[in-house]
């Protein structure tokens, strides 16, 4: 399959953004409230900021040469997660439900929030056509084993787990917390995945590139 143009990867990326942050509004009760603090406000900002950026590389929705068909199940998960943790933690935090007291929980959670952004962009770029929303090899793949991948294989997935953990702290949120290590398991399955095709395409190269490196977490996992 072709590369997604351009277009349907920043339309995809929009519509993304403001169910997301409408989410969060709701949650919280209004933009203006949601907007009210200025931990959550850079949260939002940040976010919009990301997704102007990330449509910027070539990253795609393609199935490419070759796909893992039986591992298009995680996405449901990812869906329903993703958009339970838009509203989720902004709700608790308005309503005072399992949160953590102080200001100081929310620029920690800031900050993860940020590192997990750049970690889940930074991959796009480094990848270009190579990145896709499916596990899939795409035309002319060569593995990637420099920067970042050259610590750790799946630096994206990490950005994505940082960046939800961040959010959820953003709003104080202990069940958004919780929400957050439910996509552990998909994950785990994806990433999973991604290395089987991955070794099936590059053989000895991969197995010798996987003995070398950390999966997610440099130096734990």
């Amino acid at each position: 399959m072709k590369p997604s143009p351009k277009w349907a990867v920043a339309l995809f990326t929009v519509v993304n953004l403001a169910v997301y942050i409408g989410l969060a509004a709701w949650g919280w009760g209004g933009w203006a409230s949601l907007m009210a603090h200025p931990a959550r406000a850079a949260a939002v900002l940040v976010t919009v900021a990301a997704s102007v950026v990330a449509p910027l590389a070539d990253g795609n929705l393609s199935s490419g040469r070759r796909e893992d068909t039986r591992n298009r199940w995680v996405l449901v998960p990812f869906l329903v997660i993703g958009l339970l943790t838009g509203w989720l933690p902004a709700y608790t935090d308005r309503v005072d439900f399992g949160t953590i007291d102080g200001d100081v929980t929310r620029y920690i959670g800031l900050a993860l929030f940020v590192v997990g952004i750049v970690l889940r962009i930074l991959p796009v770029f480094v990848l270009g056509r190579r990145f896709s929303g499916f596990v899939a090899i795409q035309e002319g793949h060569q593995l990637e084993t420099h920067g970042v991948y050259g610590v750790i294989r799946h630096p994206s997935y990490l950005g994505l787990l940082l960046g939800l953990f961040g959010w959820s702290l953003v709003f104080r949120s202990i069940p958004g917390l919780v929400l957050s290590l439910l996509l552990v398991p998909p994950l785990i399955a994806r990433i999973s995945s991604e290395e089987a095709l991955l070794a099936s395409e590059f053989g000895q190269q991969y197995e010798e590139y996987r003995r070398r490196t950390w999966r997610l977490v440099p130096f734990v996992y």
